[in-house]
């Protein structure tokens, strides 16, 4: 593992020692599993942004056809046959 320093104000320090305390574990602990946790938001944050992207493209073409939901998997089996050909 690697050390780094960081600096902290006193009540952020003693705020990281109070959480260490609780929980009966290293500081160095409460500081890697408070970075773990960041990460894991960011990647949140970055699929709920995947998801609104997707979803802002819903209703936004329109195919001419009555039946897509139903018959989307014969539409799209015909697409890719085109694709194939050419």
């Amino acid at each position: 593992m690697a050390q780094v320093q960081v600096q902290l104000s006193e009540e952020q320090l003693a705020h990281l020692r109070r959480l260490a305390a609780q929980r009966d574990v290293p500081l160095a602990e409460v500081i890697r599993k408070a970075i773990a946790a960041l990460d894991g938001l960011a990647m949140e944050e970055a699929e709920i942004e995947k998801r609104k992207r997707a979803l802002s493209v819903v209703g936004a073409f329109r195919s001419g056809l009555s039946d897509v939901a139903v018959e989307h998997d014969r539409y799209l089996a015909e697409i890719y046959a085109e694709c194939k050909s050419t």
